[in-house]
């Protein structure tokens, strides 16, 4: 961790009461308002996942980890403290530093979740791009990511038990697919989390720069660097589609330069404007039933405007998908109680989301 810079806050902005749907990507509202819409289904989950792994996760971080606090890491625990403090957590969630050369984090437990802050970040990341992570895992916290991914790792196990029956895996192997689809979105979400953190794109790139391989990022080109994404996203091929296709199944975060691209635009934004001027959603507003249907819409939209903008011939084949399912789901859970009767008209949306 460098130490030679000097990190002021005291003009920074604070966001009381900020609900994670104030950044939360389209697509990944739309999969967690599906999931949410299910009365029981967190909590289901957390009784049958939490006391098996998530004690036992605790407890090795305990022992093999540094627990951060104001006598081990004080710097990072002063970024800590003041990240929970912008998102407005109920509690700080604790930070173990562990010993990896991945330059990586992530967040454990749903009951009481945790960070874990590798070693590579901390060596390589300035003060302020260190903020812009753990702000990004803080967006886990808040948007109660955890549980969601528990599901995903069970399925995996449950794939990997059925393989023998073709048609199960199959059908498990489409599921597993979709959520890592949203596991995606969410990575991009928490990015946004991130920067409202740090509330320094700059910071925010320079991160995930060293993520994608720079070892000095002061001798990257940072518009050569973003232009890569275009490039990747351009591609004339429906071969190059194809293995784009193959290759990003499987992941579980999105591309390095993809995901540069996506969070440099957001801060270009009104939405990102809009926020640091405090106009953003409550937690204490929020009722996940009744913003299904916008929720499914907005991913729609998100999945078809990306669509539209991309040259790559494999993406353009399916341009009208997403729009369709969402819509399809919308015009269901309206039919049946979840909506205000219409197949086209749902509750307002949010001011410039």
């Amino acid at each position: 961790m460098t130490d030679d810079i000097e990190v002021s806050r005291h003009n920074a902005v604070r966001f009381p009461g900020i609900s994670p749907r104030a950044y939360e990507h389209p697509v990944d509202r739309g999969a967690l308002a599906t999931l949410r819409a299910v009365p029981g289904f967190a909590q289901v989950v957390k009784a049958v996942s939490g006391f098996y792994a998530e004690r036992g996760e605790r407890l090795m971080a305990l022992a093999s980890a540094i627990r951060v606090g104001p006598k081990q890491y004080p710097e990072l625990d002063k970024l800590r403290n003041e990240c929970a403090e912008t998102l407005d957590l109920d509690r700080v969630p604790n930070l173990f530093v562990a010993r990896s050369p991945e330059v990586n984090a992530q967040t454990i437990g749903m009951d009481e979740p945790f960070i874990v802050l590798n070693t590579a970040a901390v060596e390589a990341m300035d003060l302020a791009s260190l903020r812009f992570v753990i702000g990004h895992e803080m967006g886990h916290v808040l948007s109660g990511h955890a549980v969601y991914r528990t599901i995903m790792i069970r399925l995996i196990g449950l794939q990997m038990s059925m393989s023998w029956t073709p048609v199960s895996a199959i059908g498990i192997r489409v599921v597993i697919a979709a959520l890592r689809e949203w596991y995606r979105k969410a990575e991009l979400s928490c990015d946004r989390a991130g920067l409202l953190c740090s509330q320094d794109p700059t910071a925010a790139l320079r991160s995930q720069i060293l993520v994608a391989g720079g070892v000095d990022p002061a001798k990257i080109d940072i518009p050569a660097f973003l232009q890569q994404a275009s490039e990747y996203e351009s591609v004339d091929d429906i071969r190059d589609s194809y293995l784009k296709l193959r290759y990003v199944e499987t992941m579980s975060h999105p591309l390095a330069v993809v995901r540069a691209a996506q969070l440099q635009k957001w801060a270009a934004s009104e939405e990102y404007r809009a926020i640091l001027a405090g106009e953003y959603p409550r937690r204490d507003a929020d009722s996940p039933s009744s913003t299904w249907t916008d929720d499914l819409k907005s991913a729609a939209k998100s999945y078809k405007d990306s669509w539209n903008s991309s040259a790559d011939p494999l993406t353009k084949v399916f341009s009208d998908v997403g729009e369709a399912v969402s819509g399809a789901a919308g015009k269901v859970w309206s039919k049946f109680g979840g909506g205000n009767g219409s197949d086209d008209e749902g509750p307002a949306q949010e001011s410039g989301k």
